[in-house]
C-alpha cells in the first residue's frame, strides 16, 4: 500500500464531509449501555512520543473542549484485532490462555521494527496520527497472526471488518456538533506533514478491550518482546 497516498486520500474526503457540514457525531462515546468488547494485539509508542502528540492536540482543545481526546496511556497501534469488539462478547466466551499462547508462540519469531509517525489525517468522524512502518517486520508480523489463527480453531474475526495495513493511531474521536468547523480543517492540515517521532517496536501487549481502548476497561493478558516468550 502506498501510505502517504492513502492518508492523503483519506484527508480529502474527511475535509470535504466536515467543511459539507457533514462530520460524524460518536454517540455511544459516553453510553453506559455500550458493550462492545474484544481482543487486541497491540503496540503503544513510547512517552516521548505521547508527549508529542499532546503538543498538537493542544490546538484542537482550544478550539473543540468538548471532543473525545485519547489520553496518553490509551494512544496505541493495533497490530492486529483479533476479536473484533461486539457487544455482549466477554473474555468468559473464550480460553484466554490459548489466544496468549497462541501469540506466543508467534511473536517468539517476531523481529522488532521502527515506526514513524508524522503529521495528521482524518475520516469524517476522528483525526488520526499517520503512522509508517520501516521494513517489512510490521507487515510480516501481521501475516504471522493471520495465518496461526485461521488455523487454530479459536474464534477470531481477524480481517472480517477489513484488512489492516497502515500504521496508524486514532487521538480524537467527535462525540459532540463541531464548534468551528473551518478552525478544526484548519488545525488538520496545519499539522499535515508534522513530525511526531519515530520509534522501535520491541514488545507487544495482547488485551481485551472496549471499543476506545480505555484503561479502565482494559485487560492485559501478555506482554511479548519481540523474539522471546511472552511475560504476564
Amino acid at each position: 500500500m502506498d501510505l502517504p497516498a492513502h492518508y492523503d486520500a483519506m484527508r480529502t474526503a474527511a475535509i470535504a464531509a466536515i467543511a459539507r457540514g457533514e462530520a460524524e457525531i460518536d454517540n455511544l462515546i459516553d453510553s453506559p449501555h455500550d458493550t462492545r468488547y474484544g481482543l487486541t494485539l497491540l503496540a503503544r509508542p513510547p512517552a516521548r512520543v505521547t508527549s508529542a502528540i499532546e503538543g498538537l492536540l493542544a490546538d484542537f482543545r482550544r478550539i473543540e473542549p468538548d471532543q473525545y481526546y485519547y489520553p496518553a496511556a490509551d494512544t496505541h497501534l493495533t497490530v492486529m484485532s483479533i476479536i473484533s469488539c461486539y457487544d455482549g462478547f466477554q473474555l468468559a466466551m473464550i480460553d484466554p490462555i490459548k489466544y496468549v499462547d497462541l501469540v506466543g508462540t508467534i511473536t517468539r519469531n517476531a523481529r522488532p521494527f521502527r515506526v514513524k509517525f508524522a503529521g495528521l489525517t482524518a475520516s469524517a468522524g476522528s483525526v488520526i496520527v499517520q503512522g509508517f512502518p520501516w521494513g517489512d517486520g510490521l507487515e510480516t508480523l501481521r501475516q504471522d497472526v493471520r495465518e496461526a489463527f485461521r488455523s487454530a480453531g479459536l474464534q477470531q474475526s481477524i480481517d472480517q471488518r477489513y484488512s489492516i495495513q497502515t500504521a496508524h493511531a486514532t487521538v480524537i474521536r467527535f462525540r459532540k456538533p463541531l464548534l468551528d468547523a473551518a478552525r478544526v480543517l484548519a488545525a488538520i492540515e496545519k499539522y499535515r506533514a508534522w513530525p511526531i517521532g519515530t520509534f522501535e517496536v520491541d514488545r507487544v501487549e495482547l488485551v481485551a478491550n472496549d471499543w476506545y481502548q480505555r484503561t479502565a476497561n482494559t485487560v492485559r493478558l501478555a506482554t511479548y518482546s519481540l523474539g522471546s516468550a511472552p511475560r504476564a
